[in-house]
């Protein structure tokens, strides 16, 4: 039998413990820095704490990567779920017991890559309020809101569809996106893989290849993101996509490729006039997602 402890076990501390997570989570000290509003200098000096209290290193550090250790890696889990009941308890207290339903629209691009674990965040610090979303286009979202379908949808503006009374959430650039080590752009007519009539981005990319004069063929078409990804992947055709989702695989290609400027696109909020407290609650939310995402160039 093991010996009694003389001594108390240390306690670790929560706001070493969520730096140690964002660390785990972004794979950089300066990126997880920001998100914790703390400066890298900061940061390293809770890590360096947290190695003395556990008489372990957590991080292998070299001059290009941050990875956890096998020691990291079993701490990870522990961290998320301190952190997942410190946030349970707080907000018992804190955080009033807000109760309903919210329906919210989205992009099929943004409701693949970034709704989904915007509403895991929701649901934890507002586990009762119920969230309904729908999937849709933009013109076709914006109806719904109008035709007071949803309380809050997120939609992509465009200077066809400028929408000038939503609210701005991110602006970034269009580009033309090609298979890493590809061809397609080198082929005459230029195979295009595109959504359905009536998306923003679809029409955007068209207008630019007329301006250019290129000669195109709309080789591809579906509702959903995903298709124009597979096409491009497979190195079938290009295809318009905001910069920040560029896979591992993909390239993008400029003028010195033969491909027109998109210029820039904007993500933009309705929140319906009438807000109950769990739809201010949830666009407050959303709200908070972009802001992250600003700041240090990461969804979570």
């Amino acid at each position: 039998m093991n010996a009694p402890l003389n001594h108390p076990l240390p306690l670790l501390d929560l706001d070493v413990l969520r730096t140690f997570v964002a660390i785990a989570e972004t794979g950089s000290f300066t990126t997880a820095a920001t998100a914790v509003f703390r400066t890298p200098s900061a940061v390293s000096m809770q890590i360096k704490k947290l190695e003395d209290i556990l008489g372990r290193s957590v991080f292998s550090r070299d001059a290009r990567s941050v990875t956890l250790t096998t020691d990291g890696e079993m701490l990870l889990g522990y961290a998320r779920r301190m952190l997942a009941v410190n946030r349970e308890a707080v907000s018992k207290f804190i955080i009033p017991d807000i109760s309903g339903v919210v329906r919210i629209g989205s992009p099929d691009d943004y409701g693949e890559r970034v709704l989904p674990h915007v509403l895991k965040r929701f649901a934890q610090s507002h586990p009762s309020i119920a969230v309904d979303v729908v999937i849709d286009q933009s013109a076709n979202l914006r109806r719904r809101m109008d035709d007071r379908e949803l309380d809050i949808t997120l939609v992509t503006k465009s200077s066809r569809n400028p929408m000038n009374d939503a609210e701005v959430l991110l602006t970034e650039p269009m580009v033309w996106a090609g298979a890493k080590g590809g061809c397609a752009h080198l082929r005459e007519p230029l195979p295009v893989s595109l959504w359905e009539e009536g998306c923003a981005w679809r029409a955007g990319a068209l207008d630019a290849l007329g301006r250019e004069g290129r000669n195109y063929r709309v080789a591809y078409m579906s509702a959903h993101t995903a298709g124009q990804r597979a096409a491009i992947m497979a190195d079938l055709a290009v295809a318009p996509l905001p910069k920040s989702f560029l896979g591992c695989d993909m390239v993008e290609l400029t003028a010195k490729d033969g491909l027109p400027d998109m210029g820039t696109y904007s993500l933009a909020m309705f929140v319906t006039h009438e807000a109950s407290a769990p739809v201010k609650a949830a666009a407050d939310h959303i709200r908070a997602t972009f802001e992250v995402y600003s700041e240090t160039g990461r969804w979570f």
